[in-house]
């Protein structure tokens, strides 16, 4: 699967033109929403229906398309809403670019279309802003009331949740799935990076840039939405290492540093060192028995440093949820380690070929 170079075979500037761009003049006070989608619309027949019910209603809502609209389609927009078309599966950062590029409103708010807001959302949004007044931007989280009923689904998103609420409130990075940005900002940095042609990691690269600038970042912990994605195991294999884990260490590498935001915490990298070795003693065990115990240590290593988390799990869902989900737990740290080597390996041979060809 190709993955961008978040250097682009160059040294990165902190700004470039915005893609489509627009007029300071037409900025207006206000907020748009920007929900980008990919596919049919009535996939996000739930996340669209939220809308209707804001209150304060948005002063724009924006719904960028990547297939025609038919006129059933039609019928599960917003009152109001405007409709931007952009190419089949380009990508979400290309489709929230368009979607900004078509707002006139001084703040845009973006929402991922599997995302169901509550009716105060836009007024935790707005409110934010007013208490912060030098934020730059702000996102929040998925709440702990996963919308599909699946074990996987439950963990994943409680694990988000969790995640985003025991973290700082001061950030350096951003979460498109529920985060708004000041449109003079988002403008003058260049908005999402449209090299990256999946979802991957455009929210957190974006941030970098805003804080390069001199932005200010806030976690707002009072702002959540449900999330409805059914997560399998193939989905959390896909994410963690191409979609997340592989390009974040790229762009970590890339600029020479890991910011200690949300899952990159000391304890989070610890849980990879001692997950790896847990596997590696694992393994060893039908040759010495003797590295049963390291195996156990490592392991257990992993366990006491999450058990804030699995007692969370436990007082949201029961004991025997957090017990199951301590696997699944472990399986996430080894993807986060098998991640992170093989991003470095593709960033060395990125840097490796790009000194040969400037040779040539």
């Amino acid at each position: 699967m190709p993955l961008p170079d978040p250097t682009h075979g160059r040294p990165r500037s902190l700004t470039r033109e915005p893609a489509g761009g627009w007029p300071p003049e037409r900025q207006t006070p206000g907020l748009a929403l920007i929900m980008p989608v990919h596919g049919p619309l009535a996939a996000a027949a739930p996340a669209l229906g939220a809308l209707e019910g804001l209150v304060p209603a948005p002063d724009e809502i924006i719904v960028v398309v990547d297939v025609p609209c038919s006129p059933a389609d039609a019928a599960l927009l917003p009152a109001g809403a405007r409709v931007v078309f952009v190419p089949h599966a380009c990508g979400p950062a290309r489709a929230r670019n368009a979607g900004a590029a078509a707002a006139v409103a001084s703040t845009l708010f973006f929402v991922d279309a599997d995302v169901v807001v509550p009716t105060d959302t836009v007024a935790r949004v707005m409110d934010g802003f007013a208490r912060h007044p030098g934020v730059t931007a702000l996102f929040g989280s998925y709440d702990a009331r996963p919308g599909d009923p699946s074990f996987l689904s439950q963990y994943r998103n409680l694990m988000h949740h969790y995640v985003h609420q025991r973290s700082r409130e001061s950030a350096r990075t951003f979460w498109s799935g529920l985060g708004a940005i000041r449109a003079e900002a988002f403008r003058a940095v260049g908005g999402f990076d449209e090299a990256y042609g999946m979802p991957c990691v455009e929210d957190i690269e974006l941030g970098l840039r805003l804080a390069d600038a001199g932005g200010q970042i806030r976690l707002l912990k009072t702002l959540q939405a449900c999330h409805l994605k059914r997560w399998t195991a193939l989905d959390m294999l896909r994410t963690d290492l191409w979609q997340r884990g592989v390009p974040w260490m790229r762009l970590i590498l890339a600029r020479g540093e890991a910011p200690e935001d949300l899952n990159t915490d000391l304890a989070s990298r610890w849980s990879v060192l001692l997950a790896g070795c847990g596997l590696l003693a694992l393994s060893a065990v039908p040759v010495a028995a003797a590295w049963a115990w390291p195996a156990v240590l490592a392991l257990g290593g992993v366990v006491g440093l999450n058990l804030p988390f699995y007692r969370f799990l436990a007082g949201h869902r029961g004991v025997w949820f957090a017990v199951r989900s301590v696997p699944w737990h472990v399986v996430f740290f080894l993807e986060c380690g098998l991640a992170a080597w093989l991003g470095l390996l593709l960033y060395g041979r990125d840097r490796w070929v790009g000194r040969w060809e400037r040779r040539a």
